[in-house]
């Protein structure tokens, strides 16, 4: 199994910036990648971004190109989400999720952490 702790969700005014981390624990060598998801009030819960854990490799959904960074750090079992230029419509609670070496979708998931941007 796979624990993951959100943190650094919070309120920011439109143009802000945050950044999230992603804390895992457990079984880290079977991790195949991380991926950040959001879920804004009264809609399903979508793929933000992701990044496989031994290569680097990243996905963005079109929405976030150019305005989110997703990166890990190895040596600390951790996986950051920088979102630079907020906009209101990016207000949801952002979760971390793992996907396992295969595995076919993602399994473990961390509480989740609200983010609130205003206009």
């Amino acid at each position: 199994q796979v624990q993951l702790v959100e943190s650094g969700g919070g309120l920011v005014q439109a143009g802000g910036s945050l950044r999230l981390s992603c804390a895992a624990s457990g079984r880290i060598s079977s991790i195949y990648a991380v991926g950040w998801f959001c879920q804004a009030p009264g809609k399903e819960r979508e793929v933000v971004t992701s990044i496989t854990w031994s290569g680097g490799t990243t996905k963005y959904t079109d929405s976030v190109k150019g305005r989110f960074t997703i990166s890990r750090d190895n040596a600390k079992n951790t996986v950051y989400l920088q979102m630079n230029n907020l906009k209101p419509e990016d207000t949801a609670v952002y979760y971390c999720a793992v996907l396992m070496t295969g595995d076919s979708r993602y399994n473990y998931w961390g509480q989740g952490t609200q983010v609130t941007v205003s206009s």
